[in-house]
């Protein structure tokens, strides 16, 4: 069945509507920055670049690391836009812009995208400078009120816990990434969950003249755990894109994998005094194991 063009939207050049991006344009390892800045920090490293495209915050880069062809592309902040993004890639490898027809099973293709991200710290055991490999994402945003997620018994039993603890009106979403993707890149880092949260102030318990619904939240989130047959489950680090990807990821069948630079800690008050030093080892660690 044809998809409408109000539902697949192309560019009179035949790129698909945001990205700006053609099939050829991308390649199945995918390495994705908030920062439109951070695509030129991680395309400095390739030994050639062979495509740069922007539109709106979504910069991309196409080149070349060691003879691997490689893209990056920037999202900008939050679940709204990597739920363009990730809709967006699969389109292009996913959907044949011809005949706007689905490929068939078997023509289908799973790309591996690689989030380096920056992030706060929630626990003090996770320092500034610290690259931590998220291995859970909980939601707090409402993007998975949307679509199908079916989300194991252990990631419903973390959300309902959750929910309780800090007295929600809605149950977060939790969603593992990939086991493959962490084995290959995480080896040697912090192994943590995060927390994505749907704005930087609020929602990440930050008070500058606006009072929280909720003084302990900060407090409640370090505290939480929830212990399973798998081990103890606590909350390491926020951000505000992660479980967004975690969960279209899953849903779409690609391997998604989110690494973090942890640039502040929250329960000690610091901040990175070279935050850009912890992103370029994060970037030049993952680039090199690829």
């Amino acid at each position: 069945m044809s998809i409408p063009s109000s539902e697949l939207i192309l560019n009179p050049d035949g790129t698909i509507y945001h990205l700006n991006l053609l099939p050829d344009h991308i390649s199945d390892t995918i390495l994705t920055v908030g920062d439109p800045a951070r695509v030129a920090q991680v395309s400095r490293h390739f030994d050639s670049v062979e495509f740069e495209t922007t539109h709106r915050e979504f910069v991309t880069h196409v080149g070349y690391f060691r003879g691997k062809r490689l893209t990056v592309l920037s999202t900008g902040m939050g679940t709204d836009n990597i739920d363009i993004v990730m809709n967006e890639l699969d389109a292009l490898v996913n959907i044949d812009f011809m005949s706007r027809t689905v490929r068939p099973v078997e023509e289908r293709l799973n790309l591996r995208i690689i989030r380096l991200g920056t992030s706060g710290s929630l626990q003090p055991d996770v320092p500034i400078g610290a690259m931590l490999a998220t291995e859970h994402a909980v939601g707090l945003d409402s993007l998975m009120q949307f679509y199908p997620l079916v989300e194991t018994g252990l990631e419903t039993e973390i959300a309902i816990g959750l929910q309780q603890a800090l007295g929600l009106n809605f149950v977060p979403y939790v969603v593992r990434g990939s086991d493959l993707l962490r084995e290959q890149l995480g080896a040697g880092l912090v192994m943590g969950n995060t927390l994505t949260c749907p704005g930087f102030y609020g929602p990440q318990g930050r008070v500058l003249r606006l009072d929280l619904r909720q003084p302990a939240y900060i407090s409640q989130l370090q505290k939480f755990r929830h212990t399973s047959a798998e081990g103890e489950f606590r909350l390491d680090n926020f951000e505000m894109e992660t479980a967004g990807y975690y969960s279209l990821g899953r849903l779409l069948g690609h391997e998604m994998l989110s690494l973090n630079a942890i640039v502040a800690n929250r329960a000690t008050g610091e901040f990175a005094e070279n935050a850009a030093a912890v992103v370029d080892a994060m970037i030049e660690r993952t680039l090199l194991l690829l």
